[in-house]
């Protein structure tokens, strides 16, 4: 069995199952009647003999269209036996029209309804200034005959048109409407529900509130300094206490047998279009790397539409792609610039042009299961129409760098491994990872998308779905990734991340009541517990450390008899908080893995208390950064596994 399988298998203890080769059966009314030369030859055939293309190739690449519920040109071009270029400039040969290969945006009047075209490439009219307007159109064989006896029995329309390929049609009109788009973009969600949206950090009631409590926070320890300080310890210490008692819960989660059987069931049906987006900014080292992977995902190019979504400015990283040339099921959006520049705003920038039923989000360095993509679909078409995202498991491939890659990994497996699955089986509100995740399209526009201004826009959005009466759930086929290996990377994205639990979190508590009643008050205490227990106990961490090492000098220089008994119980409580916090975390982490992922950990895990103490730096950052800073988006820069291991 192969590592990647290994890791399949036991991160839910599932059964794979192995497909079979099923022979294509000719269908009784014969597809390919056209081809025969006893009857009169048909448009159809007139035009693929100007392709060159003889019966074998049409009839495997019709038989494709039959089997993936696509067309004909889909799978030719798909298969890049013809280039786009080529076949549709042989259309205009055929139909006598003219063929641009390269279209203006500028000359497109760009209205609302504009952006279909981005969905269905058909046609747009384009209007020069010094010549009349005339209409670029992308024709199908499907409608060859209908068109060419048109242009025949009405011979003066053939003026007004000309043949262009559906990306210079959407070219253009991803061009036209730039503006438009951007504006939306970056102000539907506040502009539409502004509880929603972190573009206000703190709203009145919230600054209000906040405010009164310093004041008697501040107020108290100028009168009673030692009972505030007291009042205060037990507070935070019984929250954290709380807060680790919840991931108590997942170690007695039982794994999931149910088989992977689904997964290969499915190919035999016919594949909805799968978009794919992945955002990209100054990713130039990385993207032959990651569209190799996404050219690996088992699912049929014609029905993939794969999204490289980069900012308009990044010259560096379209240049690297383009150089790649990766095939028509790929495609370059171009993000006009404009704040706020974050990972989120690009994503939801993309989506005017996504075609997929289903959608998936990826990330520069991931390595996704190449079936990871069939399983989603089968989870999708048997589970019922509220369940709206799929989270797959992200997995740590560079675990033995150092002792931080090493914490990384074992913070990953009990994430995706353990608690996610532990929510997910509960029917809680999953704070979903930035990438791997799986959506049905219709669901994931109606909630808003993604929070342009929310910098960890995936637990933001897991919970709205929550609110909204959707819910999501777990696969198994997993994703690779690398850890961040410098130290100053990592305190970036972690307190970029830190950073955005915040905002949610806030976003969370502006109507805490109407949110509770939304959600249930068993899922909002869920959500505390994880994304406030997570916060508090990263702020707080290095404080008791600190507690707890003066009451440990004081003890050994003047014995325990000083402090009092509740003084004594409280310094017991902080110690069990502080190991149980470790302990917990390697257990989890632990439990979840292969044994070749715990051969790659060795003995690193002595250096926990360590990691802790990096997550509170990041943490107390993400306090400032989001006073001061609080939709810059910090970096993280990737390099290819190769140069990593």
């Amino acid at each position: 069995m192969s590592r990647i399988d290994e890791y399949t298998q036991e991160s839910r203890k599932a059964m794979l199952v192995q497909g079979e080769i099923v022979s294509f059966d000719p269908l009784e009314d014969d597809p390919f009647s056209f081809l025969d030369s006893s009857v009169a030859e048909s448009d159809e055939a007139a035009f693929l003999k100007t392709l060159g293309l003889g019966k074998p190739y049409i009839e495997e690449f019709t038989a494709r269209a039959l089997r993936n519920g696509s067309t004909f040109e889909a799978e030719l071009l798909a298969s890049e036996t013809v280039t786009e270029t080529a076949y549709f400039g042989a259309f205009a040969r055929f139909l006598r029209l003219p063929f641009v290969a390269e279209l203006d945006g500028a000359i497109v009047v760009d209205t609302p309804s504009l952006d279909i075209q981005l969905l269905e490439t058909r046609m747009v009219r384009l209007s020069p200034k010094d010549t009349k307007p005339y209409i670029a159109i992308v024709p199908d064989i499907s409608s060859i005959e209908r068109l060419k006896h048109a242009l025949e029995s009405t011979p003066g329309i053939a003026a007004d048109l000309v043949v262009t390929t559906p990306s210079a049609l959407r070219t253009a009109v991803w061009q036209a409407g730039a503006e438009r788009r951007t504006r939306q973009t970056v102000n539907s969600l506040f502009d539409a529900t502004p509880l929603y949206s972190a573009r206000i950090t703190l709203h009145g009631k919230q600054g209000f509130l906040l405010g009164v409590g310093f004041t008697i926070i501040i107020g108290s320890m100028l009168l009673s300094p030692s009972l505030t300080f007291h009042l205060l310890h037990i507070l935070t210490a019984a929250l954290y206490m709380a807060a680790i008692l919840f991931r108590l819960v997942p170690l007695r989660l039982k794994p999931d047998r149910r088989t992977l059987a689904l997964v290969e069931q499915s190919k035999e049906d016919q594949l909805p279009v799968y978009t794919i987006l992945v955002a990209l900014y100054r990713e130039e080292a990385i993207v032959e790397q990651l569209v190799t992977a996404l050219n690996r995902l088992d699912w049929p190019k014609s029905r993939l539409d794969i999204k490289l979504v980069c900012e308009a400015d990044d010259a560096s990283t379209i240049v690297a792609i383009e150089r790649l040339n990766p095939g028509s099921h790929f495609e370059i959006v171009h993000v006009p610039p404009s704040l706020p520049r974050t990972k989120p705003k690009a994503l939801t920038y993309a989506l005017y042009g996504a075609r997929g039923e289903f959608i998936a989000v990826y990330d520069a360095e991931d390595r996704p299961h190449p079936k990871q993509l069939r399983e989603a679909h089968t989870r999708f078409r048997s589970g019922c129409e509220k369940l709206a995202c799929l989270q797959a498991p992200l997995i740590i491939s560079n675990a033995n760098i150092s002792w931080m890659t090493s914490s990384f990994s074992l913070e990953y497996s009990a994430l995706f491994r353990r608690m996610l699955p532990m929510l997910a089986r509960m029917q809680m509100p999953l704070p979903l990872g930035g990438t791997s995740n799986h959506f049905r399209a219709s669901i994931l526009r109606h909630a808003g998308a993604w929070d342009p201004y929310n910098v960890t826009e995936d637990a933001d959005l897991g919970m709205r779905l929550y609110r909204l009466g959707y819910y999501s759930d777990v696969i198994s086929y997993q994703t690779l990734e690398d850890a961040p290996t410098d130290i100053f990377v990592w305190l970036a994205q972690r307190s970029r991340w830190f950073k955005g639990w915040l905002q949610s979190w806030l976003v969370m508590m502006r109507s805490p009541v109407s949110v509770a009643k939304e959600m249930g008050w068993k899922a909002y205490l869920v959500f505390h517990l994880l994304i406030g227990g997570m916060l508090l106990s990263s702020l707080t961490h290095p404080l008791f450390i600190v507690y707890l090492m003066v009451v440990g000098h004081t003890i050994w220089t003047e014995g325990p008899s000083v402090f009092s008994t509740t003084q004594l119980a409280l310094i017991g409580i902080d110690t069990v908080n502080i190991v149980a916090s470790y302990a917990i975390f390697l257990l989890m982490g632990t439990r979840a893995m292969i044994k070749h992922e715990r051969g790659m950990i060795g003995k690193r895990w002595l250096a926990t208390p360590l990691y802790w103490l990096l997550l509170s730096a990041a943490a107390w950052r993400a306090v400032f950064e989001l006073r001061y800073k609080p939709f810059v988006w910090n970096k993280t820069p990737h390099k290819p596994v190769s140069k990593n291991n």
